[in-house]
């Protein structure tokens, strides 16, 4: 390939790219294909022959695009997903025309200098300990993985075991205590790990998915030997906070490791506003949270944080003979994250932070948390629409049909949703709380605002009464 055409294909694969964000708010805020017809849109047999570059980026953008969901729109309430930020998405498309790997400091500099600034300033965004270490990997789900993985090496450690170089088999039981409603990746992470999804303390929650103190208190009573105490700041559903300073304090006599699951929620520490929601989370062990939602990165980009370096270096340490050891003072990434080869995320989460600035992110979590007030305000007053939650954080969970029987009520939510979606004005997805049907909306796109939670919210009523009137 020739310099001109490089640069031919990429100019066009960036006009495809802007043309497809300018025309997002004309077009339905869902796909249009299934996976049935994406599928369709892309199966062939495998070509014999190449196609020319550009062809081939002009065919995938023509089939992908009916199969894309608007997550980059200002109609996404579906799931806690950012809106992946222009001044992120260029310094991704920069990172990957860089082509570097960021699991070495020595073969690739910049990459490693911009992800240590990255993560120095994440610890003071969060205000959690400066002498913490951070690892940059794929998501929440490895971030707990990571900060689950250092927390299963010193708790063993401290009892005089080595799980690193001996593995589980011999080593002291570990007890885990989890609240009954924690993300369903912690349970994952505690699966890759070998301490079992089963095996755990299940503590009891309240109405909004947080631990009881009072349960916890029962369960820690009885612990002895290793232990992990998993907290969660920001409950995927009702967006709810463990008690931290209640808890943490139980937890320490116990001499557990205490890690915080804060895939979103761990962001409230940055706005001054909402920081008395996470107020204690510092005096954890470990954080996992999420570039991709509430900082607006591009995917793939998560933060395991841990308070103790030594811990973390020791649970994720990769080391050969030709890779160039790390000099005193010298942070090397491989010693952070599960991966020696990956995506130089650092670019990215440096651009948003430096783009944004302290104020900014402040400013639009505030933003954000205020919108899902107004549109569960507005809901509330339209008849047999229930909020389901205390609307504390940026989730709202909603019930149609509330003046009906419960499975009535479920059958309604239900067909609601679906209305939604068809109609296409926002896209907002359904779960299951406390046994009932629900809908979810996430407000964490960095495109919304008061007028559009205002629309989300009359497009949500509208759907409403026509299910209703034509359920009679």
């Amino acid at each position: 390939m020739q310099e001109d055409s490089i640069g031919r294909l990429l100019q066009q694969a960036a006009a495809r790219a802007i043309r497809y964000r300018d025309e997002l708010p004309s077009r339905p805020q869902r796909p249009v294909h299934d996976y049935a017809g994406s599928l369709a849109a892309f199966d062939e047999p495998l070509p014999e022959r190449g196609f020319s570059g550009e062809r081939v980026i002009d065919e995938l953008a023509e089939r992908a695009e009916p199969g894309l969901n608007a997550t980059t729109g200002s109609g996404f309430f579906g799931w806690v997903i950012g809106g992946s930020h222009p001044v992120g998405v260029a310094a991704d498309w920069m990172t990957s025309a860089w082509g570097q790997n960021a699991g070495n400091h020595h073969a690739m500099p910049a990459a490693a200098a911009a992800e240590a600034v990255a993560a120095r300033w994440l610890l003071e965004l969060l205000d959690l300990p400066r002498e913490s270490s951070v690892g940059l990997v794929t998501g929440a789900t490895v971030a707990n993985f990571v900060c689950l993985a250092a927390a299963r090496g010193e708790v063993l450690r401290r009892a005089g075991w080595d799980v690193e170089a001996k593995g589980l088999f011999g080593a002291p039981e570990i007890t885990v205590l989890i609240g009954d409603d924690a993300h369903t990746t912690v349970f994952s992470a505690l699966q890759f790990l070998g301490l079992g999804h089963d095996r755990v303390v299940r503590v009891a929650t309240d109405s909004q998915g947080q631990m009881l103190p009072d349960d916890f208190r029962r369960h820690v009573r009885v612990v002895s030997g290793p232990a992990i105490v998993v907290l969660q700041a920001g409950q995927i559903n009702t967006g709810g906070f463990d008690s931290f300073g209640e808890l943490v304090p139980m937890a320490r006599r116990a001499g557990a490791w205490i890690h915080v699951d804060g895939a979103f929620g761990a962001w409230a520490r940055a706005c001054p506003g909402l920081r008395h929601l996470a107020e204690g989370m510092d005096l954890c062990d470990s954080w996992a949270t999420d570039g991709h939602k509430w900082l607006q990165t591009p995917y793939d980009c998560g933060y395991a944080i841990v308070r103790d370096p030594e811990a973390h270096r020791r649970a994720m340490t990769i080391a050969a003979s030709y890779l160039p050891p790390a000099m005193e003072g010298e942070r090397d990434p491989s010693h952070f994250v599960p991966e020696l080869s990956r995506r130089a995320r650092g670019f990215a989460t440096w651009a948003i932070i430096r783009h944004l600035g302290r104020d900014g992110i402040a400013a639009m979590v505030e933003r954000h948390c205020e919108v899902a007030r107004r549109m569960a305000e507005k809901l509330r007053g339209e008849n047999a629409i229930a909020v389901v939650n205390d609307v504390v954080l940026n989730q709202v969970i909603v019930r149609f049909g509330a003046d009906e029987q419960p499975e009535r009520g479920d059958t309604l939510t239900r067909a609601t949703i679906a209305r939604i979606q068809r109609d296409g004005a926002l896209f907002a997805g359904g779960a299951k709380w406390r046994g009932r049907e629900v809908m979810r909306l996430s407000v964490i796109s960095w495109l919304l605002d008061e007028a559009a939670g205002e629309a989300a919210a009359d497009a949500i009523v509208a759907a409403w009464h026509a299910v209703r009137n034509s359920e009679g």
